[in-house]
């Protein structure tokens, strides 16, 4: 009988070095959501934090060949989305996923890239640095043994995973031929949430986006678009309760949010709060942490700032706008 690659020696070995992980199916470390889907993979490569495999993700993807609007919203929503708690999943790939990473990075945020390789390569060569910047703020994940180089079967695999660990996928850009109408299908099939950014019937890199407006994806014109659709999919995945109230608060938490909002909500003051200090100092999962943050900024009771998270004061309601 043949050994599986993730039992070789060269896998166990580089399991064995810092910050590296091999996380197999059984693993309680291994996603659920990913672990739900159709042939999920029976073991993961990760350089970087595996917690964050368990945080919430919205995957954002989108042609190679981006225009300038696309970068441009591309990053920004990035950065938005991960400074509000979302933990932003791509493939690494040059133009919108690229700017993906870049804008949750630049954002104070976490990031996931799953690779179309082994997880000791990157392609393309020109993201070295950024996939270095990834494992060090977020993490790299790769379902291909050491040494496996980009072909036409790893991308396809690839963007099954992306899909699979994400609640749902936000396309920028693509045209009608693309792998990301590719991850749209598989999203769907995995019962995501597919998102779409439109554009100038003049760009043909519009056109996949326009298509899948008229297949019914969720049409996107802010963040508050995407923070809507995915409220009820992260009670669902994370079993928390609803917030009912929509009244910003004022320097008393209110009696509507459940014991837990309250305590995260107590910690966070007019002085940005880190959220790693808010872990540490309720003592809560990474995950709930995040998801609860996500929530209170939706319900309009705290902001993200690039120093942390704050109180809202009334005045100060209005929520992000792209």
């Amino acid at each position: 009988m043949t050994t599986p690659w993730y039992r070789s020696e060269a896998t166990l070995q580089w399991a064995q070095q810092p910050n590296h992980h091999l996380i197999l199916l059984d693993d309680l470390r291994y996603p659920p959501l990913l672990k739900s889907t159709h042939n999920a993979p029976p073991a993961l490569m990760v350089m970087g934090n595996p917690a964050l495999l368990l945080d919430p993700q919205l995957a954002i993807v989108g042609s190679r060949q981006m225009t300038a609007y696309g970068r441009d919203i591309a990053f920004e929503f990035a950065k938005h989305l991960a400074q509000s708690g979302l933990t932003i999943t791509s493939g690494l790939a040059a133009g919108i996923d690229t700017q993906a990473h870049q804008g949750a990075l630049a954002g104070n945020g976490h990031t996931i890239a799953v690779l179309g390789t082994g997880i000791d390569q990157v392609y393309p060569a020109q993201n070295l640095t950024l996939a270095h910047d990834i494992a060090q703020h977020g993490c790299l994940v790769s379902c291909f043994p050491l040494g496996m180089r980009p072909d036409k079967t790893t991308f396809p695999q690839r963007n099954r995973i992306i899909t699979g660990l994400s609640l749902g996928v936000l396309i920028v850009e693509a045209a009608m031929q693309s792998g990301s109408l590719v991850s749209a299908r598989l999203a769907m099939e995995q019962g995501r949430e597919v998102f779409a950014i439109p554009g100038s019937i003049h760009n043909p890199m519009s056109k996949g986006c326009h298509h899948l407006l008229q297949q019914g994806a969720k049409l996107v014109q802010s963040s508050d678009d995407i923070f809507q659709e995915l409220q009820a999919y992260l009670h669902a995945q994370l079993e928390l309760p609803m917030v009912t109230t929509t009244a910003p608060l004022t320097d008393t938490p209110v009696a509507p949010l459940d014991p837990d909002y309250q305590t995260v909500l107590q910690e966070i003051s007019s002085d940005p709060l880190p959220i790693d200090i808010i872990i540490e100092r309720t003592g809560m999962p990474s995950n709930i942490v995040s998801s609860i943050l996500l929530m209170l900024e939706m319900q309009n009771y705290i902001e993200s700032t690039v120093s942390g998270y704050v109180r809202r004061r009334r005045e100060e309601s209005q929520l992000y706008c792209l």
